[in-house]
């Protein structure tokens, strides 16, 4: 049964968009999550059909809330409770961030040598030549 009012931090949580709720809280505090471009408090109480920016780096996320609920549910539930509505072009720039932006190293290795180096520049380098 849909709730009139929620706190920002258990629908943020409920919904599954954070793991935890003091993690919701936290970025709430920290200003990541925002409202009609105001940052809001972790108490802040929720309407529906408003629009829930998080900022997720390198991106922000648009959420719209379809309805109220302060109870943890299941992922196949929680599409009835929240909709992303993030625009194609942020999605496409977290693609090509994933894609290109980031390198990454299998734990333990270390930097890379300057061998290594020479090797990555050069896979980049025939990568951006396809394109």
């Amino acid at each position: 049964m849909p709730e009139e009012k929620v706190r920002i931090d258990k629908w943020l949580w409920a919904v599954r968009i954070f793991k935890t709720r003091s993690l919701a809280a936290e970025e709430c505090n920290k200003g990541h999550v925002t409202i009609g471009d105001v940052h809001v408090k972790p108490s802040r109480e929720l309407k529906g059909g408003e629009i829930v920016k998080v900022r997720v780096p390198p991106i922000e996320r648009h959420y719209l809330v379809k309805q109220l609920s302060a109870k943890r549910m299941s992922a196949q539930m929680a599409v009835e409770f929240v909709e992303d509505v993030t625009p194609a072009e942020t999605l496409a720039l977290l693609n090509a961030v994933k894609a290109y932006g980031f390198e990454s190293r299998p734990r333990g290795l270390g930097r890379p040598t300057k061998r290594d180096r020479r090797m990555i520049d050069k896979l980049k380098e025939e990568d951006y030549d396809e394109f």
